[in-house]
């Protein structure tokens, strides 16, 4: 582990414990709340491309040149070539078909710039893009989707108002730096995610073990309220935190005695042949999965592809194939859950953000300038191989985000990146603190509500100054 992630993981964790003693926060509402915003969303699904999905060989394609033993690496910026959607203006990659028919449904961002943090981790631009604070930082920033948790509360008693699909916590090393922002921070763990890391056990998480009567049940979660009083945040913590642990208790218990809702995480249920159109994989079941909560009243859904260090969207090797591999995995299930919640009259009122921490380039470190050193592991001046085929570096300058429903506008394109490397944003760049905001905005939450610690506000986007894009509603 090199030093600045080892640092990154200290004081992530010296926040944490900072929290647990923390007190409760008040809210410091600087919008008086009959001045919010008329939301035109009441629920959130962030598809999460874990590792840094490549914009050129996704959604921003440039120039392509097919893969040839021999051709300088300088010369090529997309390793797939465009094809048409269902907007005339708008292209994006092969292997992106399904999604290319839903485009008129949605607006495409490819001027999502996040910030150049130095040398380039995962685990910090993931923290930054989920709390929208830059690491590292004294106090415990919750989760984008603990603000609207905790802001809105749930739209179903039944239904975790936060839940988290897809992640296994144990991604080679990189445990702790996932779990330093799956977390609702000083907030308090009630408005935490719930976490779903296999799709296909979700109704095992809501549900008595097989075979125990409610008096058995009853019983064993009496028994393990009395072992949380003996947890460090019982020991260490604040009153405010020691109620807040008792009341994600009290509700994931309410949620296991609850049988209707318990309907909602059984993707079995699902038709058949709807069911097919989503089984890519794990994450085509999240995406299943997702659409069955938001019908069922969630209010912000993450759904990722997973974070794994070199493997996936972490495409250090390999590009080419593995994004290929990817492509198969996201392309349909995501076009299905937007024709579905369409279907179901759930789209106007669910916005959908696709995004990622980062983008790739082949040759570029970072951006122009940067101190990041290569970490790619396929380094060459000319392909040799195929594993030498695809965007291996990772670069801050430029990024796509997808967003559908909740009124945002329909076929719609916003910003620009250059032609000629570095693919630079050019115009109207969206910066995460004013994506965020977008986010607020479209739920009625304006970007400078915030809620006291350590005496001094704490704001939903860093020092509520980010700013909703408005020209991206209708």
């Amino acid at each position: 582990m090199n030093t600045k992630r080892r640092n990154f993981l200290k004081t992530a964790s010296a926040a944490t414990l900072s929290a647990l003693a923390a007190g409760a926060p008040r809210s410091r509402a600087e919008t008086p709340r009959e001045q919010w915003a008329k939301p035109s969303a009441d629920s959130v699904i962030i598809l999460w491309m874990a590792g840094g999905m490549a914009s050129p060989d996704t959604f921003d394609p440039k120039r392509y040149i097919p893969y040839e033993v021999g051709v300088p690496v300088e010369k090529i910026l997309s390793t797939f070539p465009a094809i048409d959607t269902a907007v005339d203006n708008i292209k994006i990659t092969e292997g992106l078909e399904n999604i290319a028919k839903v485009m008129d449904r949605g607006t495409l961002i490819r001027s999502h710039r996040v910030a150049d943090l130095g040398h380039i981790l995962h685990s910090r631009h993931q923290y930054h893009w989920h709390t929208g604070y830059e690491p590292p930082i004294t106090v415990a920033a919750p989760h984008i989707g603990s603000w609207i948790a905790k802001t809105l509360g749930p739209r179903n008693p039944a239904i975790p108002p936060f839940l988290d699909i897809g992640q296994v916590m144990s991604a080679g090393g990189e445990t702790e730096a996932l779990k330093a922002f799956h977390t609702a921070g000083f907030i308090g763990s009630e408005h935490g995610p719930f976490m779903i890391p296999k799709p296909d056990l979700a109704v095992k998480a809501v549900q008595p073990p097989a075979g125990m009567d409610a008096s058995r049940f009853a019983n064993r979660y009496k028994a393990f309220r009395k072992l949380a009083e003996n947890s460090p945040v019982y020991r260490h913590g604040s009153g405010f935190q020691r109620e807040s642990l008792l009341r994600s208790m009290e509700n994931a218990h309410h949620i296991l005695s609850d049988e209707k809702a318990a309907k909602a995480f059984d993707i079995t249920l699902e038709p058949k042949d709807n069911f097919a159109k989503y089984d890519t994989g794990e994450f085509g079941r999240g995406c299943l999965l997702a659409r069955r909560l938001v019908g069922a009243g969630a209010r912000f859904i993450e759904v990722t592809t997973g974070y794994y260090p070199f493997k996936k969207w972490d495409t250090h090797e390999n590009g080419h194939t593995t994004v290929r591999s990817m492509k198969k995995q996201i392309d349909q299930p995501i076009a299905q859950l937007i024709l579905d919640l369409e279907e179901r009259g759930l789209l106007n009122r669910t916005l959908v953000v696709l995004a990622s921490e980062f983008s790739r380039d082949m040759i570029i470190e970072g951006v122009p300038g940067s101190s990041a050193r290569d970490q790619s592991r396929a380094r060459t001046t000319v392909l040799r191989e195929m594993k030498h085929y695809g965007q291996h570096r990772h670069f801050t300058g430029s990024g796509s985000v997808l967003m559908f429903g909740g009124g945002v506008k329909k076929g719609f394109l916003y910003g620009e990146t250059a032609d000629e490397r570095p693919l630079l944003v050019t115009r109207d760049p969206v910066t995460i603190p004013d994506l965020h905001a977008s986010i607020f905005h479209a739920l009625g939450i304006p970007p400078d509500h915030n809620y006291e610690i350590e005496r001094r506000p704490f704001y939903l986007t860093k020092d509520g100054k980010g700013k909703p894009v408005k020209e991206l509603f209708a």
